[in-house]
């Protein structure tokens, strides 16, 4: 049997090593919008709709598994949405090496992998560093959405955001009910909606930067 080659998705899709250095916005996207980041995208359905719905902003999906980002990439490619893009690799990573503080108007993390083991649980993207590094690249008054179907995790999450000095807890906006089958947040949220689960969602806001008096910055 003939192997296909594999579909080019540049610009769409790219891996942390294609990045030369820390990204610069107006360049990666070739404009001066907002941008929001998908962390853990999957196969992309947030990435999508939100792409279709506001295109006065920048998304930028990162999935550690290539091949589900390379598929949230495909759709993205095939609605030729050009302020939508994704990035193959770990997303601590990411932003660690390759994003600028202050840089980002919102970060949404949706149904992070639970690992259920204890033993694995060292592995879950959200931990301490994790939102130590969203408070460095999420600008004063933006955003951090967490959803998961996880009691436990859920608990974890907004302990480690309430405790992060630099975010304060907003109240979640009420939830409508979908109107259609892609009216959904992900594609594991419409499983898991549709299976009966609870829905556990969290919106933290990060502090305005506090302006430095002259006497403070003399000393």
């Amino acid at each position: 049997m003939m192997t296909l080659p594999p579909v080019d998705l540049f610009p769409y899709f790219r891996v942390l090593s294609d990045l030369p250095g820390p990204v610069t916005w107006s360049e990666f996207f070739g404009n001066d919008r907002p941008v929001e980041l998908d962390l853990g995208c999957g196969r992309g359905m947030f990435l999508l709709n939100a792409g279709l719905k506001h295109d006065d902003r920048n998304f930028l999906g990162v999935e550690l598994d290539y091949k589900e980002g390379r598929r949230s990439a495909k759709r993205v490619q095939k609605r030729e949405l050009p302020h939508v893009r994704v990035i193959g690799g770990d997303a601590k990573e990411f932003l660690r090496r390759f994003v600028a503080p202050h840089s980002v108007a919102a970060a949404h993390v949706y149904f992070p992998d639970p690992w259920w083991k204890r033993k694995h649980k060292k592995r879950r993207l959200v931990n301490e560093e994790f939102i130590d590094l969203l408070a460095k690249v999420v600008q004063p008054g933006g955003l951090v959405h967490s959803w998961t179907d996880v009691e436990e995790y859920f608990g974890v999450i907004s302990a480690l955001l309430n405790h992060q000095a630099e975010f304060t807890a907003e109240q979640v906006p009420p939830l409508a009910g979908p109107e259609h089958d892609l009216d959904y947040q992900t594609s594991f949220h419409r499983r898991r909606a549709q299976a009966g689960c609870t829905i556990y969602r969290g919106l933290w806001r990060r502090r305005e930067i506090s302006p430095v008096s002259p006497a403070v910055a003399d000393n």
